[in-house]
């Protein structure tokens, strides 16, 4: 059951990454009106922390927690 749960919450992680790269192509950074209804909106600032941050925060929660899993393996060689 756990493992189900990890699988989730990568997968809820993979969209939040892929969310953030791909939001400063989708919006015209240059013509605030495409931007200014969505959230964290009427500002550029604000609407890329609300659709970046998250894949910011999951990119980093994954990179660590591969690196913790890695991190045994490497001092059972030693």
């Amino acid at each position: 059951m756990k493992r189900i749960g990890v699988v989730l919450l990568w997968i809820i992680g993979l969209y939040f990454v892929a969310r953030a790269v791909v939001e400063p192509f989708v919006i015209d950074l240059t013509d605030p009106a495409t931007y200014h209804l969505d959230w964290g909106g009427p500002h550029l600032a604000g609407v890329l922390a609300v659709h970046c941050g998250p894949g910011i925060v999951a990119a980093a929660l994954m990179v660590r927690s591969l690196l913790q899993r890695r991190r045994p393996a490497v001092a059972a060689r030693q």
